[in-house]
């Protein structure tokens, strides 16, 4: 398959891709990483025995997406329970497409206690369809073993109370909140102390050309120094929203949002910002911004 026509079936599975990425990493700049790897790799493979490419991408994105779920995570993963654990073979379709659906960014904070390759098999299976045979493939496990990942992980979002979901929104939202409140008042330390020791700041395109002309920010930011000192002092028109459901900052011109800033929050610190100031991405985007008293 020549070049061309290679990057036209890529190009026609990006959104799917990005879906499935987005699902499994709970971030859109994270999503877009993964998805620019699948095509890298795609771009350099032997693809001339490969049946079916939809099925090749979404298992190339999906390896990629639990490599970096498992960098990411700070404790080991929890034994898996043996294949002979009893798991019940009826399933009610129209519960698992209710649940399938929940899982949005509204429900990310729940997902992301899941262990990386429970959440690879939940998501692919419950949300995509995937079978259990090409999941085996890309957890490493067996068939049985990927359908007990995905069962263990749907019976813990299920089981997830509506307190406890409310509780990690609002544990959310006091970091964002903390974070802002340090931001406004040049306050380093207390930058420092929300955010994650690696911390990755990440302008979309629209934001990099818009900060180029302030000379605010013109690349991705990591590390919480360097970080902290971007917003040190800053942030100061920026309101505090919800964006998707999820505890951030809009700021706006003539009622109009012009920024988004979205929060990943891991183990009670920000682990990346995202800036997004697309107009389309915007506009796909649910933002609600608290009225004030």
């Amino acid at each position: 398959m020549d070049n061309e026509l290679l990057a036209e079936r890529f190009e026609a599975e990006r959104s799917r891709l990005q879906a499935v990425a987005l699902r499994l990493l709970g971030s859109t700049g994270q999503a877009d990483d993964a998805v620019q790897e699948a095509w890298l790799r795609l771009s350099r493979a032997d693809t001339s025995e490969v049946e079916n490419l939809s099925g090749w991408l979404t298992t190339v994105v999906s390896r990629v997406c639990l490599d970096m779920l498992r960098s990411q995570r700070t404790r080991r993963e929890e034994p898996l329970e043996t294949e002979s654990e009893s798991i019940p073979d009826a399933t009610n379709p129209e519960q698992e497409a209710v649940l399938a659906e929940s899982v949005g960014l509204a429900m990310q904070a729940v997902v992301q206690r899941l262990a990386p390759a429970e959440r690879v098999a939940f998501v692919l299976h419950d949300v995509f369809g995937v079978s259990f045979d090409e999941i085996a493939g890309i957890v490493g496990r067996s068939p049985v073993a990927a359908r007990q990942l995905a069962s263990r992980g749907r019976r813990r979002v299920q089981g997830a109370s509506e307190e406890g979901h409310a509780a990690a929104v609002a544990r959310h939202q006091e970091i964002v909140e903390a974070f802002f409140r340090a931001s406004r008042d040049g306050d380093f330390q207390g930058l420092l102390a929300v955010l994650d020791p690696d911390v990755v700041l990440r302008p979309d395109e629209t934001a990099l050309r818009m900060g180029a002309r302030t000379g605010w920010i013109t690349s991705e930011i990591r590390g919480a120094e360097a970080v902290a000192g971007q917003f040190n002092g800053a942030a100061q028109a920026a309101q505090l929203a919800l964006i998707d459901g999820l505890p951030g900052a809009v700021w706006s011109a003539n009622g109009r949002p012009v920024v988004v800033f979205g929060f990943t929050v891991r183990d009670g610190k920000v682990a990346e910002i995202e800036l997004v100031a697309d107009a389309e991405r915007l506009g796909g985007m649910n933002i609600e911004v608290p009225s004030s008293r």
